[in-house]
């Protein structure tokens, strides 16, 4: 089982960018998915959560400016970011817990990091 995570990049403040994160190996189901974000020095931070189901939690950093989805067709999540602000500069991490077709119980798998700069 795999993450990969992309749609980083560099944008100016105010600008918008959309992340997303794919799972994708012997998948049986995906439970909970997140993302966190870390900058040097600092530990690794929830940004927003999404459950199977649909039901949504965000930090209150990014309230009203975040929305996280996901599409469980295609074992796929995204995180759409408006109005980024300089301080939302990090390397962003996908996390999901996930249950393998030769598995009882879920597991917890981390993407690699995808950067996201907001700099002017």
């Amino acid at each position: 089982v795999q993450l990969q995570a992309s749609g980083g990049g560099l944008v100016q403040p105010g600008g918008s960018l959309r992340l997303s994160c794919a799972a994708s190996g012997s998948i049986f189901s995906i439970n909970a998915m997140g993302w966190y974000r870390q900058t040097p020095g600092k530990a690794r931070e929830l940004v927003a959560v999404i459950g199977s189901g649909g039901s949504v939690n965000y930090a209150d950093s990014v309230k009203g400016r975040f929305t996280i989805s996901r599409d469980n067709a295609k074992n796929t999540m995204y995180l759409q970011m408006n109005s980024l602000k300089p301080e939302d500069t990090a390397v962003y991490y996908c996390n999901a817990n996930i249950i393998r077709v030769d598995a009882y119980y879920g597991m917890d798998y981390w993407g690699k990091g995808t950067q996201v700069t907001v700099s002017s």
